[in-house]
């Protein structure tokens, strides 16, 4: 008899329970913020939370009126087209043109359950596995996580505060490889505020046109900027890129309405039919009652858009300003969205109410724990030793937390 054949044969190894795919994708930092903020104010803690990228406002009126006529309207009970409903194609047609002053055709529209499909389903169909991304830096969480879900890999570029967060053809230039396929481009910038001026946006279209690069650029805070800054359409001023340009957008930031789920994507004839063959399998259509809203909104008037725009700019400057006044924080001043990003590594390393904080992670957990103000760390948008605040809230708490950071940061 064999000397080991009393022993147990070899277990098999266990089967992965969660593909590898989706387990490597990480929790979306800024949600996880804001829900745990949340949570402790339903605790009864006092916590004031600046994790989402969320305007306090209510929708404006005539918007939730078209939605409550819609929900009556019984052709809205049922299945509309995977690529949305033709009316709301034709009014982001309509609103391109007005907006961004370039024409699309509505057939070249794909609308989606939000900005972030869209975001999901261009790097979904432009990627193959391998295909680089330059991803400028700091960036919004959400994009490293999409492309690396399509099989792409993102390369960051970083620009700091010097920089004013925006980077340079010399920069992408450096980071371009036989890889490259795709850059993104984000200006008005989450998280950063920073708002690329119009030479440097068609300077950078015109090195992609150059290097057959495609453009992918997210436009959804274009009406939301302040001190003169403009926001640009890369198709604007570098029209010969609209073969290899997808622009995503959506309602949710210009008009309150990120609860209703409504974004876009415009690209090539090509790219638009897979990708809404794409969403044919994912999604189907969008809520049609979202989707008759976002009709509402892009047909009517700017005036509502303008009031958020000028609160936003009001509290925009009140946080900059105590923001600047802590001793080891630099603060260049957004120029639109709604973020604030200062850049606190001069607050690393030092003491306060005897805790330590060596990266942003752990200094937003200390302004969690000790001023119970929720801010979200630079470790989700790129490299440590940042802070990213929204100020999209009401001017009584905007101060009151501000003022709590201020206090807490004085001590050390």
């Amino acid at each position: 008899m064999s000397a080991h054949a009393d022993q147990p044969a070899p277990s098999a190894p266990s089967p992965r329970r969660v593909s590898a795919r989706v387990g490597g994708i990480a929790e979306s930092a800024t949600l996880a913020v804001d829900a745990k903020a949340k949570a402790l104010k339903a605790a009864g803690r006092p916590v004031i939370g600046f994790g989402a990228g969320e305007p306090d406002f209510p929708t404006p009126d005539y918007i939730v009126e078209a939605a409550v006529a819609a929900a009556r309207d019984a052709a809205n009970h049922r299945y509309s087209p995977a690529g949305g409903l033709p009316v709301l194609k034709e009014a982001i047609a309509a609103k391109t043109l007005r907006d961004s002053g370039y024409e699309i055709s509505p057939a070249d529209v794909l609308v989606t359950n939000g900005g972030k499909q869209a975001v999901y389903e261009a790097f979904a169909t432009l990627l193959d596995p391998g295909d680089e991304v330059l991803l400028p830096a700091p960036y919004w969480t959400t994009y490293p996580e999409a492309v690396q879900l399509a099989g792409g890999v993102p390369v960051e570029v970083f620009a700091g505060v010097e920089q004013g967060y925006r980077v340079t053809v010399e920069q992408l230039e450096a980071a371009r490889t036989p890889r490259t396929k795709v850059l993104l481009f984000c200006s008005p910038s989450n998280p950063t505020g920073a708002v690329y001026t119009p030479e440097e946006t068609a300077e950078i279209g015109r090195w992609a046109l150059e290097h057959g690069i495609w453009v992918v650029t997210d436009e959804i805070y274009e009406h939301l900027t302040y001190d003169g800054a403009v926001a640009t359409p890369v198709l604007r001023v570098v029209p010969e890129l609209a073969d290899t340009t997808v622009v995503l957008n959506g309602v949710a930031k210009t008009y309150a309405m990120t609860g209703w789920r409504v974004g876009w994507l415009v690209g090539p004839s090509d790219v638009v039919k897979a990708a809404t063959n794409l969403q044919s399998h994912l999604t189907s259509n969008v809520a049609n009652v979202s989707q008759r809203a976002a009709v509402a909104a892009l047909t009517g008037d700017l005036s509502a858009v303008a009031a958020m725009r000028e609160a936003f700019d009001r509290r925009r400057r009140t946080m900059v300003a105590m923001l600047g006044e802590i001793d080891g924080v630099r603060i260049p001043a957004p120029q639109g969205a709604f973020y604030a990003y200062p850049d606190v590594q001069g607050l690393l390393g030092r003491t306060f109410r005897g805790v330590t904080p060596t990266t942003s992670a752990e200094l937003a957990a200390l302004l969690l724990d000790q001023a119970e103000v929720a801010v979200v760390p630079g470790e989700a948008f790129g490299p440590s030793g940042y802070l990213r605040l929204s100020y999209a809230l009401g001017d009584a708490d905007l101060a009151e937390g501000v003022g709590r950071i201020q206090a807490l940061l004085a001590e050390g």
